[in-house]
């Protein structure tokens, strides 16, 4: 049974749900929300939380390999157009750029420059789009072999966590300072805003070019380009005690990043009843063995193959689904 701490989590979260599909907004209040009903739901809520544990018996891809403990509390990451793997280092202040085989740093740039960076995006252009907390900003790189060279910065984006150089053109910044997702023009321009999405901080195109935001509150809130909701997963249906960063496979099937329950999920958004629950890395408590994470934040999938932020192990994990 879930217990009473869980259970006002979980009411909090829910009057913020209801807001968000009623209004179309996440507000920082509700009233009138039913406790009642979600303490007569706990059993419910257990029995989810069972069938997720009972998962972990069946992780969706197996460990490969790890890289060295080079990172300190790497973010998300995201595959160049060079096939190489760029991580968001964010208490090194610096985009590390690794190896995709042997996991092995091969470079980075802006060191000690890019404060509290959390995301890295590579845009249709083939610029690199960062996410820096520090300075509330998006830096733009052009990247030519192991060398970074600043095209523009995107500012007055209070604490930035998330970026998305979205196939249409159009720049996605989460600014998580005042819980609002903008829509800039190259040049930095607001185009459109979805306000209220406290705890913001990925976000990540699907195949079909909507937009998912992952936030702290345990919800993902699915949006068109144009910023207009579409629907909410959220914590009650898939467990999450924290999301963060997420991205997608080829099958529009989607790996999230759970960081406060030390795990990734694999979710089909377009299953019934809101979604499918279809796997799960990691145990649920922290650790540094074979298929255990501490705080895990970033994802980014090539084909069969998940390569996974382990964050507080300062390390990127390399998990496949073997192919027969």
């Amino acid at each position: 049974m879930a217990n009473t701490r869980q259970l006002v989590k979980l009411w909090a979260l829910q009057c913020h749900l209801n807001l968000l599909k009623k209004q179309g907004t996440m507000m920082p209040g509700c009233a009138g929300t039913n406790l009642i009903g979600l303490l007569a739901g706990a059993a419910a809520m257990a029995a989810t939380h069972a069938t997720i544990a009972a998962a972990q018996d069946a992780p969706f891809a197996s460990y490969d390999a790890q890289s060295a403990q080079i990172l300190n509390d790497a973010h998300d990451l995201d595959i160049g157009p060079d096939g190489r793997l760029y991580v968001a280092d964010k208490l090194n202040g610096r985009v590390a750029i690794l190896d995709p085989d042997s996991l092995e740093l091969v470079g980075s740039f802006g060191d000690g420059s890019l404060p509290h960076v959390r995301d890295v995006s590579f845009g249709p252009d083939g610029l690199a789009y960062v996410a820096v907390t520090g300075t509330s900003s998006v830096e733009v790189y052009r990247i030519t072999g192991t060398t970074a060279e600043k095209v523009r910065s995107l500012t007055g984006l209070p604490r930035v966590e998330g970026a998305l150089a979205h196939s249409n053109g159009r720049i996605y910044a989460m600014a998580s300072g005042v819980g609002q997702l903008l829509m800039l023009d190259q040049e930095g321009a607001i185009r459109a805003t979805m306000p209220n999405l406290y705890g913001g901080h990925d976000v990540a195109e699907a195949p079909d070019g909507t937009i998912w935001v992952g936030t702290t509150r345990g919800a993902l809130v699915h949006l068109d380009p144009d910023l207009r909701l579409l629907n909410v997963l959220d914590a009650a249906k898939f467990g999450f005690l924290g999301p963060r960063y997420l991205d997608f496979d080829e099958l529009g099937r989607m790996v999230v990043a759970d960081q406060d329950a030390h795990r990734f999920l694999l979710i089909d958004p377009s299953g019934p009843d809101g979604g499918s629950f279809l796997g799960v890395l990691g145990t649920g408590h922290p650790g540094m063995e074979n298929g255990q994470f501490d705080d895990p934040e970033g994802i980014a999938i090539l084909g069969n193959t998940y390569y996974l932020s382990d964050s507080d192990n300062g390390r990127i994990v390399r998990y496949r689904i073997v192919m027969n």
